[in-house]
């Protein structure tokens, strides 16, 4: 369950932009997380739910928004979508594609008070 991981790092995250602006609590979270990346929600929500028990952002709202895989295709240069068991041009057919999105996972934005 990579999840667990992927929690602690938003966790790390979020305490730090927390403390920086002197919060005492935070109140929410959004993360984006790339449908590449293999995330489920779920797991993740699970694990920073138990991973924030005690600290000020034990009872924040974590919402998750997943982001589509996109990538150029490098051979009729369009711009397409993924799908993550098959990196084929929808345009031309080619398998020349450089990934634009869909591998990151970040924190968006952390609500403070």
């Amino acid at each position: 369950m990579h999840e667990l991981a992927l929690a602690q790092g938003v966790l790390d995250i979020v305490l730090s932009t927390a403390v920086g602006n002197n919060a005492v609590r935070v109140a929410g979270v959004k993360v984006i997380a790339g449908e590449l990346t293999g995330t489920v929600p779920e797991a993740l929500e699970m694990g920073f739910a138990a991973l924030a028990k005690g600290t000020i952002a034990e009872n924040a709202r974590l919402l998750i928004q997943l982001a589509p895989a996109t990538g150029h295709c490098r051979d009729c240069g369009s711009t397409t979508d993924i799908d993550k068991h098959s990196f084929v041009c929808q345009a031309c057919g080619s398998h020349a594609i450089e990934i634009i999105t869909g591998r990151e996972l970040l924190v968006e934005s952390v609500e403070v008070e």
